[in-house]
């Protein structure tokens, strides 16, 4: 697809109505011409030329419903989200309901987990798919709050014909991202839907007011589950959120890795960084034998793993992050752990490279030289190196540019350029970039 400038720049800032006349124009102009003019928003324009890279065609974009029945009932229970949703039902869905406005709360992937508000709507809503279950990523519908909001990791308003999939032309909506409170990592989305009212400041704010206390309580809450006797926490009288903590490992960009388990965080050794992230990556377990030729540059002794794990599991078995102690024979993890690592990989996976450079904090472990976690950090930095030289936008390459592996990178600086407009005042940094890249080989 090709992507043309227009002759727009430079008027008055533009009301809603030109914005939707330019939304309408840009749909004509991709439908008889195959090619985007940019008379749309910048953020907008940007989740079009995503969309456009798994849609080709807007008018097939259809949201897929992921899950159903039980199904859906049981990941809704487990989600860490499910802690939220009295806030949110506070906060949004009941004033909502009776002022022509839909509430969905989303989880990271973009799939809606829950859908309430004003009765007529939700019986609307229905016919576009937009229920829960379904999946509203870009990947998935294109251009949409919810799921541009999932990539972008900022709060989002989609005005009418501003949506990529001409069925959802009658909508509008506000997205804001729901961050972890302790470990950063996106949960997932809350969003507003309806007519013009969805996209007004003041729904943005709202909105992004509700996030915040519910972000707050979810804090709260973990703080509460912390504090409360160890044997209360393991009798009959269990947590009444599951999914109230994500069990995590956070390994990029530091040789410190931090394990986040029930909300408590611990920050390990190098050593214990890779033996945890071995483990994480190895859910059916290792033998102390294929931990040594993971772990050691050169050859260690089986004695010398056993040793190590075992220092490993006192430190754990003696901190809050005693439900995580590895088992043994084989070694494996008792829960499992989310990489964020292997968050960028599952982002890169469906095409959301800005939410994986969001996520991405530097190399794996940087300084490790145990072969597992070497070919993690080559294969990851390979895998998120091609997919923004191979699909992403502008935007997303110039985003990988502030990355320290990419600053000697002259393919990368020679791709941004050629994607920047000529008249873009953007393009001399990435001049003086090249350049400084040209003197250093010389």
């Amino acid at each position: 697809m090709q992507h043309t400038r227009s002759a727009v720049h430079g008027r008055k800032p533009r009301t809603a109505e030109s914005l939707q006349q330019d939304a309408w124009l840009a749909h004509e102009s991709l439908r008889t011409q195959g090619r985007v003019l940019d008379v749309l928003r910048p953020g907008v324009l940007e989740s079009w030329q995503r969309s456009l890279s798994h849609l080709p065609d807007p008018d097939a974009a259809a949201p897929a419903l992921v899950f159903d029945g039980d199904e859906l009932a049981v990941y809704r229970a487990s989600h860490p989200l499910a802690s939220i949703m009295p806030v949110i039902q506070r906060l949004l869905v009941d004033p909502g309901k009776d002022s022509g406005l839909l509430v969905a709360v989303g989880d990271q992937l973009g799939r809606l987990l829950w859908v309430d508000g004003d009765p007529e709507l939700l019986r609307r809503a229905e016919g576009m798919m937009f229920m829960p279950g379904t999946d509203w990523s870009e990947n998935s519908i294109g251009t949409s709050a919810p799921g541009t909001a999932l990539v972008t990791g900022h709060s989002v308003q989609i005005a009418g014909a501003e949506h990529f999939s001409p069925q959802v032309h009658p909508w509008s909506c506000t997205a804001v991202p729901v961050h972890d409170p302790d470990s950063g990592s996106v949960l997932g989305v809350v969003d507003i839907t309806g007519k013009e009212e969805a996209v007004a400041v003041h729904t943005l704010a709202l909105v992004e007011a509700a996030v915040a206390a519910a972000t707050t309580q979810l804090r709260v809450e973990r703080l509460q589950s912390q504090q409360r006797p160890q044997g209360r926490r393991n009798s009959t009288a269990r947590e009444p959120r599951p999914g109230l903590y994500q069990d995590s490992l956070q390994i990029l960009g530091t040789d410190a890795a931090v394990l986040c388990v029930d909300g408590t965080r611990l920050q390990l050794s190098l050593r214990h960084s890779e033996l945890m992230t071995l483990l994480a990556l190895h859910p059916r377990g290792l033998t102390a034998e294929e931990l040594a030729v993971l772990a050691y540059p050169e050859e260690a002794s089986v004695g010398s793993v056993r040793a190590e794990m075992l220092r490993l599991r006192k430190l754990l078995s003696r901190s809050a992050s005693a439900r995580i102690v590895p088992e043994s024979r084989p070694y494996r993890l008792p829960a499992d752990l989310v990489l964020d690592a292997g968050q960028v990989r599952a982002c890169l996976s469906r095409g959301a490279h800005r939410l994986a450079l969001n996520i991405y904090k530097g190399p794996v472990l940087p300084h490790s030289l145990a072969p597992g976690i070497v070919e993690l950090r080559r294969r990851l930095g390979a895998e998120l190196r091609e997919a923004v030289l191979s699909e992403a936008g502008v935007e997303t390459v110039l985003q990988y540019l502030k990355l320290d592996e990419a600053m000697d990178d002259a393919e990368a600086w020679r791709l941004a350029l050629q994607l920047l407009p000529r008249r873009s005042p953007r393009r001399a940094a990435i001049v003086a970039g090249l350049q400084r890249i040209e003197r250093d080989l010389a």
